[in-house]
């Protein structure tokens, strides 16, 4: 068979058959290729699919590979190429009587694992809210994955009330897990990892069957998946491992660099092959990623280079503000779309969701057709749908569509048999559903359960309509957001996706506050009915088909392993890109730095970096410092704005040499948590109490300004403001300070 078609480094991997290998495929540099040639030479050496395995991370992955793999050598019935999940269910199928299960046993996916909890919690009256089921989730999953149940838990941990009620639900799933003959998606590396400790027969029937394995996107393996494959290679040590420790961008859900990076101390006598020949990037693309990448310790030696021209330098923009940078961004797009570009040439890789919102905003006022992969658009995300329902009612109470949206968001017990009592009540009374909520005699038919979050909500929303006109529309929002219990919920859910939802809640005050100045620079009067037509009619612009030519919005985490001949990487800041966290420890920084290299590499022909001198995110306004990583790109390959440089500072030691260049830092040396504070500021402005004021007094009020304390009783204040005259406000809903 012929290899003709792999340069010489891909060529010497493909031929190393016998001991383990170590392949670093650098971004672009055709890792793919090497993998099927290698699998199809292998095959031409007379080796027997029925012994190779190739591993994958996902289905569509192990699609390609084997379709590649055919397509060389033809039709292979009898060689394992799939995902570990697979791998491992097949295996179990066949085996798994020696562990304890039926081999009919049953697979739980996310929604089965939570009701299990909830039952559980259920059964031994365990408070939901307290221990909400998701965090539990995640607790027993990041176990697993390091081949612990419960009794390492208990172990692990410091114990005290909480981690003994963790410990008991961790135990009580496993042991229904056991009993209902299922196991979740960690179990089946898990079990099959147990299978092999437990007897040795089955092991050795699979060491022996699978004499050459392969591993793809090596360093994206956690602890279990690694011990799997050292189990099952430990007879014949033909172990091909493939990845770049450059793009390990994983961490923060298991993903473990060590695994890569201790390879050779695993196998001594491991051969290495670098591809560092780049197919996809021009060559300042390629000299600007390792500028930043180099800074990395924990990483292999490698450098990338093209036989591509150097192509243009990367441009910099410092914008003044986020809606100057999406202008500028959207600005280039036209630019360069007129010079025979399609719109599917240009992608905006951000590092969180809630950048996106402005992108999709400037392009949509140039009618930039685009669309977000691996997300939502902004306005048609979960969280902002729910939100948006809550307002709507506050405008109007007959919307029954919304009130069944949001009447068990958060949970508050509301099933479908307690609703459709509501809606009979609602129907003989000529009501809407809120109307009919809104009476004692409706909710008192309620389950115990539901009656006290469902009331609170109705409170929260009637006292925002009759307050509406006294509050801003920023007020009514962190009202519905504490008062209905939504954010809090998400708060005890404690993973990664409700972290998320909640910076996309924080996101959209900005929304708000945008549109409360525009109104009074417009002199009119911003109301909630207001920004409830600006934003249902900017969440009405039709989602662009993947089909048609269009700008591609995603997060630099979905940007892997996708390439585009003109890439944006906006948010360039410290705070952001990097974020927050990162700042806390080497690893992260580390984590973050190699995020920036996928982002960078994604870009074929020209990248563009941007960032904004002052940014509103999560509704707070900060001046910014930009990006530590701006700061390591040599300076050669850089056009546009200059990168602002402390003479007096060095980054990598955190330290002031003792020099100075006549400039104040434009921001802090530490990090801004600005969605910290947007968080307890929403908080405190929901939780006000209006105490200590007396008649006489002159007040200040957010919306009205100035004001003197004509009356008060226990419920309300009568206040004569300069500006609008007399207002009876209710107590407890918007801060009122004494001047």
């Amino acid at each position: 068979m012929s290899l003709d078609r792999l340069n010489d480094k891909q060529r010497q991997a493909a031929m190393h058959i016998e001991g383990p290998l170590l392949i670093l495929a650098g971004a672009g540099s055709g890792k793919t290729s090497t993998m099927t040639e290698r699998i199809a030479y292998m095959i031409d050496q007379g080796i027997s699919p029925y012994n190779i395995l190739a591993v994958t991370f996902t289905n569509k992955a192990a699609k390609e590979m084997k379709n590649r793999v055919e397509d060389l050598v033809g039709y292979i019935d009898d060689m394992w190429i799939m995902t570990f999940h697979s791998m491992c269910l097949r295996i179990l199928r066949y085996h798994c009587e020696l562990i304890g299960y039926k081999s009919n046993f049953v697979i739980y996916d996310g929604t089965d694992q939570k009701t299990l909890v909830k039952n559980i919690l259920k059964e031994n009256n365990i408070n939901e809210k307290e221990f909400n089921p998701a965090y539990i989730l995640s607790i027993i999953s990041n176990y697993k994955e390091k081949s612990m149940g419960a009794e390492e838990y208990k172990r692990h941990v410091e114990e005290n009330y909480k981690t003994k009620i963790i410990y008991g639900v961790f135990k009580a799933y496993d042991e229904t897990l056991k009993k209902n003959n299922a196991m979740d998606f960690d179990d089946l590396l898990l079990n099959t990892v147990k299978l092999f400790e437990a007897d040795e027969a089955t092991l050795l029937k699979y060491q022996n069957r699978f004499r050459y394995i392969m591993v793809d996107e090596y360093q994206d393996t956690n602890h279990i998946q690694y011990k799997l494959i050292k189990m099952l290679a430990d007879a014949h040590h033909n172990l091909c491992v493939v990845g770049d420790d450059d793009q390990c961008i994983y961490q923060w859900r298991g993903a473990d660099i060590r695994n890569i990076l201790d390879f050779e101390k695993d196998f001594p006598e491991t051969k290495v092959v670098k591809l560092e020949q780049n197919y996809r990037s021009v060559g300042n693309i390629l000299a600007a990623a390792h500028s930043v990448i180099e800074n990395n310790k924990g990483r292999k030696g490698k450098k990338l280079w093209t036989n591509k021209e150097d192509g243009e330098k990367i441009k910099y923009y410092r914008a003044d503000t986020e809606k100057d940078e999406a202008r500028f961004v959207a600005q280039e797009i036209v630019l360069k779309k007129n010079k025979d570009r399609k719109y599917s040439d240009f992608a905006i890789l951000y590092r969180t969701n809630a950048q996106s919102r402005h992108f999709e905003e400037a392009l949509t006022r140039r009618d930039i057709p685009y669309r977000v992969l691996s997300g939502l658009r902004y306005y048609d995300r979960k969280e902002i749908k729910d939100v948006m329902a809550y307002m709507r009612l506050v405008v109007n109470p007959y919307d029954d569509l919304s009130l069944k949206r949001v009447i068990n968001e958060p949970k508050r017990g509301m099933g479908d048999k307690s609703v459709a009592k509501v809606e009979a009540f609602a129907k003989v009374r000529g009501e809407s559903l809120l109307q009919a909520l809104s009476n004692d005699e409706v909710l008192d038919t309620l389950p115990n359960k539901a009656y006290q979050g469902v009331k609170a909500m109705v409170d929260c929303i009637n006292n925002c309509r009759s307050e509406k006109d006294n509050l801003r529309v920023s007020d009514i929002y962190d009202q519905l957001l504490v008062h209905t219990g939504y954010m809090k919920a998400l708060e005890d859910a404690n993973t990664v996706e409700a972290e998320g939802r909640i910076e996309n809640l924080m996101e959209f005050k900005s929304v708000i506050y945008d549109y409360e100045e525009q109104a009074r620079e417009n002199n009119e009067e911003p109301t909630i009915e207001g920004f409830m037509e600006k934003v249902t009619l900017m969440a009405e612009v039709d989602n662009h088909d993947e089909t048609q030519d269009a700008v591609v919005l995603m997060t630099m985490h979905s940007a892997k392993g996708l390439e585009f001949p003109v890439v944006f990487l906006p948010g360039l800041e410290d705070g952001l890109f990097p974020g927050h966290k990162a700042f806390d420890s080497p690893s992260g920084m580390e984590e973050e730095r190699r995020l920036c290299y996928v982002g960078m590499t994604r870009a074929k022909e020209i990248l563009i970096l941007t960032s904004a001198s002052m940014r509103t995110l999560y509704g707070r306004t900060d001046y910014t410092r930009e990006s530590q990583f701006l700061r390591e790109v040599d300076k050669h390959l850089l056009d546009g704005d200059a990168v602002y440089e402390r003479k007096g500072y060095d980054d990598h030691l955190g330290v002031d040499t003792g020099l100075f260049d006549g400039f104040r830092d434009p921001a802090p040396a530490k990090p801004y948590d600005t969605l910290r504070y947007a968080k307890a500021a929403t908080k405190a402005n929901a939780s006000l109490v209006d105490d200590g004021f007396d008649i006489g007094d002159k007040l200040k009020h957010p919306k009205f300004g100035e004001g003197l304390l004509i009356e008060q009783d226990a419920k309300t204040m009568s206040v004569m403001f300069d500006s609008v005259g007399m207002k009876k406000l209710a107590k407890g809903f918007v801060k009122l300070t004494k001047i």
